[in-house]
């Protein structure tokens, strides 16, 4: 296989290590038409959602694909923070794994070692499709994934914040995410992102990422948090899923022609 040079095989990973801001979004409909859209919008970065979305395996690959051609990198949030999970999604192409529910050193040392070969990491050989994507040849990947593969902790649980300065001091953690929705929902207070408990949580969250060298990622529900949130040293930033602006784009024009 001919190699494509390429000046950097992972965008966000140098963007991140720059400090970088950088912008993405969650892709949960599955096939390439819609990734093809927002790739070319000019997004940093797609989370190509396995945990809540009917993407199966053939359909991430399909996406993961899709992002050729574009700075778009293609991401892959798994279905639960099992190593083993890991294994497809890398295999077909993805440039880093977002493992949800991160709640222990123990969990984010298990997340860095499975995306990483040995002796730096025990994820196993079996690369055939990854390296088309990533424009090399089967043994130039080997020689490259373990430093352009990102491993993202999503923290989301009253246990990841009790132990954020722990998991953020494990070799290798590239991003943190810190998950609103989930974050809210183990509070007991779901959906309340106004409430105080809920607050505390994010700022000691926030805090304990930005003590450390890991940049910091969060979601933004409008332009505004998302520039104040830029301004507190977020550095990744998910301003929406696909569903959610397709719809939005429908009920406005909607309410717009009705009113």
């Amino acid at each position: 296989m001919t190699e494509v040079p390429r000046p950097e095989l992972n965008r966000l990973k140098a963007a991140l290590a720059a400090g970088e801001p950088t912008f993405g979004l969650i892709a949960t409909i599955p096939g390439i038409q819609t990734v093809q859209i927002l790739a070319r919008a000019g997004v940093d970065w797609l989370i190509i959602d396995m945990e809540h979305g009917p993407i199966d395996v053939s359909s991430a690959h399909a996406m993961i694909v899709a992002t050729a051609g574009t700075p778009t990198v293609p991401l892959v949030r798994l279905p639960w923070s099992h190593p083993w999970q890991a294994k497809p999604a890398m295999d077909l192409g993805a440039l880093g794994i977002v493992f949800p529910m991160i709640c222990s050193r123990e969990e984010a040392e298990a997340a860095v070692r499975s995306v990483r070969y040995p002796p730096d990491g025990d994820r196993l050989w079996g690369p055939f499709y990854a390296p088309m994507r990533w424009g090399q040849g089967m043994a130039r990947y080997i020689d490259v994934a373990n430093e352009n593969m990102l491993a993202i902790a999503t923290i989301e649980h009253p246990n990841a914040v009790r132990n954020i300065d722990e998991i953020m001091a494990v070799p290798g953690l590239d991003l943190a995410f810190i998950g609103p929705g989930d974050l809210a929902m183990s509070l007991g207070i779901p959906g309340q992102f106004d409430h105080p408990a809920f607050k505390a949580a994010v700022a000691e969250a926030e805090a304990g990422i930005l003590r450390s060298k890991v940049p910091l990622g969060g979601v933004a529900r409008t332009p505004d948090q998302a520039k104040q949130m830029l301004d507190r040293g977020y550095r990744a930033i998910v301003f929406g899923f696909d569903w959610m602006l397709l719809q939005q784009a429908v009920v406005r024009f909607l309410e717009d022609v009705r009113s």
